[in-house]
């Protein structure tokens, strides 16, 4: 892949913040755009990375928690709405079992608000007890189940080329999370609370760190920060188990991989009014 960039449209949690919205990740690769997760504050950030809703070709969900589906509904409102922007090419929605009856209980609280074609709105659900893959026309994904909650699983997207960037949501420390990013060229990964205040579900800088290491990921980006993470030394920690290029997300950030080169840039947001 010649040209793969990678924007941190969230790098925070459900703790409202004027520095870190919900989570959410873009990732552009030749023609496709794909979210993944759609936390709240991501179509706000998604307009001020130069980006909207109506370029999206794919939305990956990690698992249903409302900090990382919180602006989906938001997300198809305006997909359907108004006239003049509604949206006409076709676009995937992916996560686990059950992705279906969740829209679907939307639209009963909803309704025709956000309730669209099934030729314009395609789910896919991937089995989140097991490995998974599925092919897109310009890339394939494989999931894996992770430690949070029962429908947590984590993507593993493929470039034809065979560039790979790893998506784990929130995850405890698993096997299953050194599978899915082994040898992966970015791993992006959460890192919720320092390492005294490890908590159930989510990783530490250090366990991060070690997921990386024996995975032997080329790039580690940490994400999903609580604001407890800004009281200590993230950098270091991670430092205790993974020496390898390590990068701290910011909402904004663009991360871009060209060939074996991968660049950081942190960004402004840019003044941009939709467009359809």
């Amino acid at each position: 892949m010649k040209n793969v960039k990678i924007t941190i449209l969230g790098s925070g949690t459900c703790v409202p913040s004027l520095k870190r919205s919900s989570p959410s990740v873009l990732v552009r690769l030749g023609n496709d755009t794909i979210l993944l997760d759609v936390g709240a504050g991501t179509i706000r950030r998604l307009l001020e990375a130069g980006g909207s809703i109506y370029d999206v070709s794919h939305v990956l969900f990690s698992h249903l928690h409302p900090d990382h589906t919180g602006e989906f509904v938001p997300f198809l409102f305006a997909t359907k709405y108004p006239e003049t922007y509604r949206r006409r090419n076709p676009f995937i929605v992916a996560g686990c079992r059950g992705l279906s009856d969740f829209y679907d209980r939307l639209t009963v609280v909803y309704g025709q608000w956000i309730q669209l074609d099934r030729g314009l709105l395609n789910l896919v659900e991937v089995d989140n007890a097991k490995e998974d893959h599925v092919h897109f026309d310009s890339f394939d994904i494989k999931t894996l189940p992770l430690d949070h909650i029962e429908t947590s699983i984590g993507f593993r997207i493929i470039m034809a080329d065979g560039t790979s960037i790893v998506y784990t949501g929130d995850t405890d420390f698993c096997g299953n999370a050194i599978t899915l990013a082994d040898d992966a060229d970015i791993l992006i990964c959460e890192s919720a609370m320092p390492d005294a205040l490890k908590v159930p579900g989510h990783l530490t800088p250090s366990l991060a760190g070690k997921i990386a290491s024996e995975a032997k990921v080329k790039h580690l980006v940490l994400t999903h920060f609580y604001p407890e993470c800004d009281t200590v030394d993230v950098t270091a920690q991670c430092r205790k188990t993974y020496d390898g290029p390590l990068i701290l997300a910011q909402d904004l950030m663009e991360i871009e991989i060209e060939g074996a080169e991968v660049r950081v840039k942190k960004t402004g947001a840019r003044s941009q009014e939709s467009k359809s």
